[in-house]
């Protein structure tokens, strides 16, 4: 009777089952602030993560622009004489004169080009210098046309030209290589440059949507920075 008076269970227990542990209320609000604090840090480290891509895309867009303007700068002169151009968006420099650049179905470099890269390597080299911190590699990519005389089909077709193309820039990257005055840039040269064939899977279409067979047959000079290396560091760091 005493123990109903006083609110003392008679087993022994506080009143309302409390003695072995705290209340469900109170271990739930608990467990909420928990769950709070986490999701805090981890939004916490979201807005970082975010931040510093912002931050990397920011300075990519920036550095691509100089880079444009530095190219620019240095050959827009030449670029008609050349039948050439600097796409911004891509950083690629597109000599597009297939006559010009080899004999149709032949890898060998064409007198007329030959003298041309004489001309445009060593300053291509020389005007990169100062973004050399922020660049991944530079690529060379061979372009051809969808065509290919005496092929039964498609396939056969893009995958001469695919060996056709690969050979063209491996004869530029070589030719290249071995310009006089690019001797003390050739450990750099092996480090970054890559000869790539494209085939005919990057084609050049007119204002009707037809391929245009003369301006896909091309070769390219591509900066490619580093801006996707950073941002893939950034997100290994916040899985890490």
């Amino acid at each position: 009777m005493l123990g109903g008076v006083f609110g003392v269970n008679p087993a022994g227990g506080d009143q309302g089952g409390e003695a072995d542990g705290l209340p469900i209320s109170d271990l739930m609000a608990g467990l909420m602030i928990v769950f709070l604090f986490i999701a805090i840090a981890l939004m916490r480290s979201a807005f970082l993560e975010r931040d510093r891509i912002r931050e990397v895309a920011v300075a990519y867009q920036e550095n691509q622009v100089a880079i444009f303007d530095a190219l620019n700068e240095e050959f827009s002169e030449d670029l008609p004489r050349w039948d050439a151009t600097i796409d911004q968006g891509t950083l690629s420099f597109d000599f597009q004169s297939p006559d010009v650049l080899f004999e149709i179905g032949r890898v060998d470099i064409q007198p007329q080009f030959q003298a041309i890269l004489e001309d445009f390597f060593p300053r291509y080299i020389e005007t990169i210098q100062e973004f050399r911190e922020s660049i991944d590699e530079i690529r060379i990519e061979g372009h051809t046309s969808s065509d290919w005389t005496g092929a039964t089909d498609d396939s056969e077709a893009y995958f001469n030209n695919m060996n056709l193309s690969q050979g063209r820039t491996r004869e530029v990257l070589e030719y290249a290589y071995a310009i006089e005055g690019v001797e003390p840039e050739r450990d750099w040269i092996k480090d970054r440059f890559a000869a790539v064939g494209f085939s005919s899977s990057r084609l050049v279409f007119n204002e009707l949507g037809e391929e245009d067979p003369e301006r896909s047959r091309r070769v390219s000079f591509r900066v490619i920075t580093n801006a996707e290396t950073q941002i893939r560091r950034i997100l290994e760091d916040a899985d890490g």
